[in-house]
């Protein structure tokens, strides 16, 4: 099934394994979870991940919109990724990474910012994309990738400017690192996949406040290579 195989391409990706299905955690009636936006102001989104305390408990829910996984499963992305799913595959993907994130910090008793699991979020979708697209087409790589992820992203205007900012800084800085795994180890001539994963899975076990300097330490020596 889908989205077990989304966490299988993270999995390979990150060398992690978090010994959980996420479909034993998948809720695809919004009547079954609290709403997370009560004053009905905003439509719900087609992915949520849904947490809850029950003491020293913390319940977790993943919900994805039937219908998103049912034009999945009509035109499956693991067979052929292109413009007519990519949006929902990476809706998807998205619901996946952060329950896939959240569990294995949990696992280590390290906690999660919300900034955390978006920016770790828009990077899985980059390189999972990357390495499916990859895999789909001979070994050749998209090289617009930036670009349909990033540069063509906007953030729904429906949004307090308090969630816009979070979106916007997670999506920035995701922006920067990936445009840095491109420079580093997808030029021409020059392709480096062991390298970029060994990087992709440094970067997955960083806490939040060292990805980010990590992020702004890289942006900072590319603009001295770039002046030198």
């Amino acid at each position: 099934m889908l989205l077990r195989e989304l966490q299988k391409l993270l999995d390979r990706i990150y060398d992690t394994e978090v010994g959980l299905d996420v479909y034993d955690f998948l809720v695809t009636d919004r009547g079954e979870v609290a709403d997370g936006d009560e004053s009905g102001e905003r439509p719900a989104p087609d992915e949520e991940l849904l947490l809850s305390e029950d003491g020293d408990t913390v319940n977790v829910a993943l919900y994805v919109a039937p219908q998103v996984l049912e034009r999945l499963s009509a035109h499956d992305p693991m067979q052929t990724l292109d413009a007519n799913n990519i949006a929902d595959y990476w809706t998807a993907l998205e619901g996946v990474s952060h329950f896939q994130y959240l569990i294995w910090n949990a696992h280590r008793d390290q906690s999660v910012s919300r900034h955390e699991l978006e920016m770790q979020a828009e990077v899985d979708k980059y390189a999972a994309t990357l390495f499916l697209l990859g895999s789909q087409n001979s070994g050749r790589f998209p090289l617009r990738l930036h670009r349909w992820l990033f540069e063509q992203a906007r953030v729904d205007e429906s949004l307090g400017p308090e969630h816009r900012h979070l979106y916007e800084s997670a999506n920035r800085y995701a922006a920067r690192f990936c445009r840095m795994l491109e420079q580093r180890f997808l030029r021409r001539g020059r392709v480096r996949i062991e390298a970029m994963m060994r990087e992709l899975r440094r970067f997955y076990r960083l806490p939040h406040a060292p990805k980010i300097r990590h992020i702004e330490a890289t942006r900072a020596g590319s603009s001295l290579e770039r002046r030198a």
